[in-house]
């Protein structure tokens, strides 16, 4: 999209221009960002967006669809619109209420390109939405320790369900990236298991990788620190010790950071993928390999806009759905 066809949020929209909090080493195409939830139940201790939202239940925002098909009268048809981008789409009370499902299926009847970014089995749930449209998905992996996944990611699904997830996603055509995000040092560092990690998502059928380090702020390296034990302790006096301040967080040293990206990358090279890493400032070929940085390119292009019963019946859609 030219420069020029970028809407800046208004107030009251649920759609707005992707701004990681101004962080300039983000190298995301222009797109458009939309979370169906406030607040995010998923629990992740290294989650960054608790600094900016705070740290509190899933909470289906109010009007969401009203607003919802507002917003879409205002940007162009064919727009990136990443759905995730702060809080998970497919929080568990998303299966109850199915608000994520209703704003995928505007979206896609409006003629938005769109990118589902979660930690959830569920979003399979809405394959039959995606199918043969213009969507892709990238589910968070971040390891394939399932007991340390639960401390660190406490209501996510396991990772083996994520990567059936991948399997069954691309098993009716849906393109998917995955994110190896964040690789976090103590945690999920292990080679062997990233590898393997990487080895996997590609067999269940991924076409790219991202990956990045941990970043710390204080809210998400103090749960680190209390929820982790001595890992935690590790963690706190690693980043205390010999974190560099870059854009309002702690970054590891560079060459750190490139030993804990090395085995992903390696491993994607090895089994075909293509990959990128998200925010480390490597953007040389040896660390981006990729049409986009967050897999956004998978997308396949929309035929043409086109309304839907779903836009006509965005009024019915609404009811029932409360919440902030």
């Amino acid at each position: 999209m030219a420069r020029g066809a970028r809407t800046r949020a208004v107030k009251g929209s649920v759609l707005a221009p992707f701004d990681p909090w101004s962080n300039p080493l983000c190298t995301c195409p222009f797109k458009y960002s939309l979370n169906p939830y406030t607040g995010c139940s998923i629990g992740c201790l290294y989650c960054y967006a608790t600094a900016y939202v705070g740290n509190r239940p899933s909470t289906p925002k109010k009007d969401l669809l009203k607003r919802l098909a507002r917003d879409l009268a205002r940007i162009p048809p064919g727009s990136i619109v990443n759905v995730g981008t702060s809080s998970d789409p497919y929080p568990p009370v998303e299966a109850e209420l199915g608000l994520t499902r209703r704003a995928l299926a505007l979206l896609l009847d409006g003629g938005m390109r769109v990118l589902v970014t979660t930690k959830s089995d569920l979003v399979v749930r809405d394959a039959d939405l995606m199918r043969g449209r213009s969507a892709a998905v990238t589910p968070t992996i971040t390891m394939l320790d399932e007991r340390m996944a639960r401390l660190v990611e406490p209501l996510a699904p396991s990772p083996s369900r994520r990567i059936e997830a991948v399997r069954r996603l691309t098993s009716q055509g849906i393109p998917v990236g995955v994110r190896v995000d964040p690789v976090i040092p103590y945690v999920n560092d292990d080679p062997a298991e990233l590898e393997e990690l990487v080895c996997r998502v590609a067999e269940a059928g991924a076409r790219m990788v991202v990956t990045s380090t941990y970043k710390a702020r204080p809210d998400n390296l103090a749960r680190m620190r209390a929820g982790l034990g001595e890992v935690g302790e590790r963690i706190y006096r690693l980043y205390k010790g010999s974190g560099v301040k870059v854009h309002g967080y702690l970054y590891l040293p560079r060459q750190a950071r490139e030993a804990l990206l090395k085995p992903v990358i390696e491993a994607a090279r090895r089994c075909g993928l293509e990959y990128a890493t998200c925010r480390e400032g490597l953007t040389g070929r040896e660390w981006f390999n990729a049409g986009s940085c967050d897999g956004s390119h998978l997308i396949p292009p929309p035929p043409r806009a086109r309304g839907g019963p779903a836009l006509d019946r965005w009024m019915d859609s609404q009811s029932g759905v409360g919440g902030s």
